[in-house]
């Protein structure tokens, strides 16, 4: 079978979530952390990379995903999906912009859309202004993003600032209508000049039109739930066979940690919920010493504790410790501390025999990845924002669950560390 779709992602929590939502509708799905490794999936329907770039300079997003776009292009994927976050996490340097600019170069496509909303989430496009519930995004907590705060909610000025292409909407009565009249409004702005869509959706009704005004394009960008309605599109095509064979993912016998390096509210009180019954070591960027004093202290303490079950260790913190944090490192050399911190750890514990682990952190969760040499992963069904397992597909078998920092429920660490101890069938 010729690849359907390539799908690249800016952080590894969001394309693990991606990748599960089609593995959930029967659809093959390989997942790579190194654009050189999609070979192994050339007979695959829907193939995810995904690669740290959503926080990088913008010219290093660029170059990565034009490396995993080629690699993609040549084992014969037909369509490309750049894979960002519901709240449009970026700034006015990039990299959604520059990294769709470039995309649309190398697909040879005259347009693309942009489809963050997500109503799982609440996350919504209206009149091109993002949502998060009832709030626009920049009254949100995520105007307090220690790296990409949204602090303008209008989505077709954001993107304007960062791409070199003019930018457009699709607003939502349109979207509603017919989709002939979609398509001739598209096809309006396109003639217009327009090059970037920011295209409003609120319902799953909506999501569903996009889909289906979206399926032929070479190149379209947004947020995991679009991709939901793609799969029963191309079954209607003859593009996509019967679902293959299930691959269940085997069980994993270890301690179970909880790294976690996001600082968003979600997993603040994710981390709260999970102190009720079990330890967490808090680790506080702005008064460590160092990485290797932090390193062991952490180790010291965990191992007092694993053999009684799952602990957590964090440098997630709230606004004003983050900011504490930045006043003594600066903003990078706060992120870059925590996350050197956590991915040592990971490496160490690994050592010392932990083969589950849940990473809270988009950024995160790709150092831990990186760190532990991992760079394949077999993924299982989705289970709800924020909730899906892998496991590794080479060597030692580790369980791993990569949650973005703003997803799952309260309760939820505890439960999908457990999860990873029994097949999933």
């Amino acid at each position: 079978m010729q690849p359907i779709i390539g799908i690249i992602a800016d952080d590894l929590t969001g394309g693990m979530e991606t990748a599960a939502m089609l593995v959930a509708l029967g659809v093959d799905c390989g997942f790579v952390t190194k654009p050189a490794l999609v070979r192994h999936f050339a007979g695959s329907p829907a193939i995810v990379v995904a690669q740290k770039t959503r926080v990088v300079a913008a010219a290093e997003a660029v170059r990565k995903s034009e490396d995993a776009t080629q690699r993609l292009l040549d084992i014969g994927v037909r369509r490309l999906f750049f894979k960002y976050c519901a709240t449009f996490d970026s700034t006015d340097d990039g990299n959604i912009g520059p990294v769709a600019d470039a995309l649309l170069v190398l697909m040879r496509a005259t347009h693309t859309g942009f489809c963050p909303s997500s109503g799982d989430l609440a996350r919504s496009v209206f009149q091109g202004h993002l949502f998060v519930g009832e709030q626009l995004v920049s009254e949100s907590p995520k105007r307090f993003d220690p790296l990409t705060p949204m602090t303008d909610p209008n989505l077709v000025g954001v993107l304007q600032r960062q791409s070199q292409l003019p930018v457009g909407l699709l607003p939502h009565d349109l979207v509603r209508a017919e989709p002939a009249a979609r398509r001739a409004y598209v096809d309006h702005l396109v003639a217009q000049g327009i090059r970037h869509i920011i295209m409003d959706a609120i319902y799953p009704q909506d999501l569903a039109a996009i889909a289906a005004l979206t399926v032929d394009w070479p190149l379209m960008t947004g947020n995991a739930p679009v991709i939901r309605h793609y799969p029963a599109l191309w079954r209607e095509r003859g593009w996509l066979d019967d679902p293959p064979p299930k691959r269940p993912l085997p069980a994993v016998e270890s301690p179970g940690v909880v790294l976690a390096g996001s600082c968003a509210e979600r997993t603040l009180e994710q981390l709260a919920v999970f102190e009720q019954t079990r330890p967490v070591h808090r680790i506080d960027i702005a008064t460590a010493e160092s990485v290797p004093v932090a390193v062991g202290a952490a180790l010291d303490w965990a191992g007092k504790h694993l053999g009684d079950g799952p602990v957590s260790i964090a440098t997630s913190a709230h606004p004003e410790q983050v900011g504490a944090a930045q006043a003594r490192f600066g903003r990078d050399g706060a992120a870059a501390f925590a996350e050197a911190v956590l991915g040592r750890l990971a490496v160490e514990l690994r050592q010392r025999g932990v083969r589950r682990f849940l990473v809270a952190g988009g950024e995160t969760s790709g150092t831990v990845v990186e760190q532990l040499g991992i760079d394949r992963l077999r993924i299982g069904a989705y289970q709800g924002p924020g909730i899906a397992r892998a496991t590794t597909e080479e060597g030692e078998v580790v369980a791993l669950s990569l949650k973005s920092g703003k997803l799952g429920p309260p309760d939820m660490f505890l439960p999908t560390l457990e999860s990873m101890r029994h097949p999933e069938h």
